[in-house]
């Protein structure tokens, strides 16, 4: 195996050993819960930002402050962190970009009471002029709790190296998304490349793809698999990724939250907190964000007409309201365009993939 690609793996299979190695250098860590958390503004302060996703783990303390019926996604985040998991972070930051997330922040208060909760609120309607300025008061409000939970202090002058290094690092991963269209790159690898992304600086990670890529180019295969465009959260259970590989299904393109939808908008206008909040007004196309015409389900079906999939997969998290919302219009748009669709339930609660397998099987078999 390649050494940036067994580099890649080990990262993102083990994200409790990367923390370690940052802690044991001296660093100062935050941890950052999804979907859209300011990264940006902790890379300046000089700490590490590590995303925090849950893991395909037994809940039982959680259960203490969810109903089941919840997504599993935070309720595996608040488990790790009762269980100590995310000992030595100095902070965890939670936005409001859905009700569950809103719950994680206000659990995490009690259940977690020796890492302190940053709430990071976003104004669902994000466009106007008053929206971006709410914006940066509350990336203010981010900065002042950072302060005074680690007694450092905010120097805005370092946002246009950090605006540099994570515009490189979208740029870099579109271009890894790019390339695995037409090489042979398995489910399981890309998945590697993506995740590991979330707990590494992104100047460390952007390197390792950079080699990869270049190793792609050099050495790798053409792909002969059937074309697929994933869309949902999450992709990220090993089981689940090994059954687009034994079925010969090459993922060509992604609209995952953890994967491709964090890469698709850079920073373009200055090196303040305004240039950041402007950012996330002009990113669309996302499940979590508010989008009354539903121009998400057009991009999705374009965007596998493009990479001229064969089929698109909906990785459906389950009990996640906003990507249940957006289903039907999208199974409607792929059924008018004549794409063939299927919808997978993913969550982090599943040990047995055989109903995914049997699914995925049909699936490819009708593509062919």
């Amino acid at each position: 195996m390649w050494h940036c690609l067994e580099t890649l793996k080990k990262v993102s299979v083990s994200p409790k050993e990367q923390l370690d190695k940052y802690l044991s250098e001296g660093k100062k860590v935050i941890a950052v819960a999804p979907v859209y958390t300011p990264e940006e503004i902790i890379h300046a302060f000089g700490f590490v930002p590590m995303g925090v996703w849950g893991a395909d783990i037994e809940i039982n303390e959680s259960k203490k402050y969810y109903p089941a019926f919840i997504c599993s996604i935070m309720q595996t985040v608040l488990e790790l962190g009762i269980k100590g998991k995310y000992s030595g972070v100095s902070a965890i930051v939670v936005p409001s970009l859905c009700d569950s997330l809103k719950t994680l922040g206000q659990n995490w208060k009690y259940a977690v009471k020796d890492i302190p909760f940053i709430p990071m609120t976003y104004p669902q309607n994000r466009k106007p002029d008053y929206a971006v300025d709410f914006t940066v008061e509350m990336y203010k409000r981010v900065i002042n709790d950072l302060e005074n939970i680690t007694g450092e202090k905010f120097d805005e002058s370092k946002l246009k190296k950090t605006y540099e290094i994570y515009n490189e690092h979208n740029r870099v991963m579109r271009e890894f998304s790019k390339i695995s269209e037409d090489y042979e790159v398995s489910a399981a690898d890309r998945s590697a490349v993506f995740k590991s992304a979330w707990f590494m600086l992104k100047e460390e990670h952007t390197e390792l793809v950079k080699e990869f890529i270049e190793l792609i180019k050099k050495e790798g295969k053409i792909s002969k698999k059937l074309r697929v465009y994933t869309t949902g959260i999450l992709a990220d259970a090993p089981d689940l990724l090994n059954i687009f590989d034994s079925n010969n299904l090459q993922i060509v393109g992604d609209d995952i939250a953890y994967e491709s939808r964090q890469y698709r908008t850079d920073i373009t206008n200055g090196n303040d907190l305004y240039a950041l909040a402007k950012k996330f007004s002009e990113m669309d196309n996302c499940s979590l964000l508010y989008d009354r015409d539903k121009k998400r389900v057009s991009f999705i079906i374009e965007e596998a007409k493009k990479k001229k999939a064969d089929g698109i997969v909906v990785l459906m998290t389950k009990f996640c309201d906003p990507e249940e919302f957006d289903y039907v219009p999208i199974k409607r748009a792929a059924d008018e365009a004549g794409i063939p669709h299927i919808n997978i339930e993913v969550d982090r609660q599943m040990k047995n993939y055989q109903q995914a397998n049997t699914m995925l099987q049909t699936f490819a078999d009708m593509l062919i």
